[in-house]
């Protein structure tokens, strides 16, 4: 099995300081073990034309942003307008591309799926279950771990997931991991007024 080239592009303001910052470290560390990885961190990073190398030599993607008031990062949204010119190009065409959202409550989802809309309109591949939005509710309820519905939100280890399947992608493998999903109780009330 070919090693891959893995390239993170952190779309957060933060840069490394924020909560996108410390997933993106836990999925490197999972992406090292299928091949090699390189990181971008956009807020640091203005020079175009050796983002554009970097995009061009990797086989696969993992981006990460924070969610600002229903978006994501201005970092991420300057590199999409630099990037424009590039759609349907080689840097993107057929590149498997995953995805991790952070938000402090809500509005992570949203962004997501703007996201994954944009990367493959760019020519990006999105492989299943290679997304997740990770919230500071998410945190306190399975800290908490207060009831069965729990067991439904991503988790931390549901990066291994999306790691996973962006190395399955890369390597054309295809042998698809899966979060736990809540298949019976997803539709209980679970509303007390």
């Amino acid at each position: 099995m070919k090693r891959c080239k893995f390239l993170i592009l952190n779309g957060s303001p933060k840069s490394t300081e924020g909560n996108t910052s410390v997933l993106l470290d836990l999925a490197e560390r999972k992406l090292a073990l299928g091949g090699s990885v390189s990181r971008i961190n956009l807020a640091n990073k203005t020079d175009f034309k050796q983002i554009a190398q970097s995009l061009k030599e990797s086989d696969g993607f993992l981006f990460g942003t924070g969610t600002y008031w229903d978006s994501w990062g201005s970092p991420l949204q300057q590199f999409f307008e630099a990037v424009t010119e590039t759609e349907g190009s080689e840097l993107w065409l057929g590149k498997p591309a995953a995805a991790i959202v952070t938000m402090h409550s809500v509005g992570g989802k949203e962004v997501l799926s703007r996201l994954q809309g944009v990367l493959n309109t760019l020519g990006a591949l999105i492989p299943p279950m290679s997304a997740m939005v990770y919230s500071a509710v998410n945190q306190k309820a399975l800290e908490a771990d207060a009831c069965p519905i729990t067991e439904d939100l991503w988790c931390l280890e549901d990066i291994e997931v999306v790691c996973e399947n962006l190395m399955q992608a890369c390597h054309g493998t295809n042998k698809w991991r899966t979060w736990p999903t809540d298949r019976t109780e997803f539709d209980r009330v679970w509303l007390k007024v």
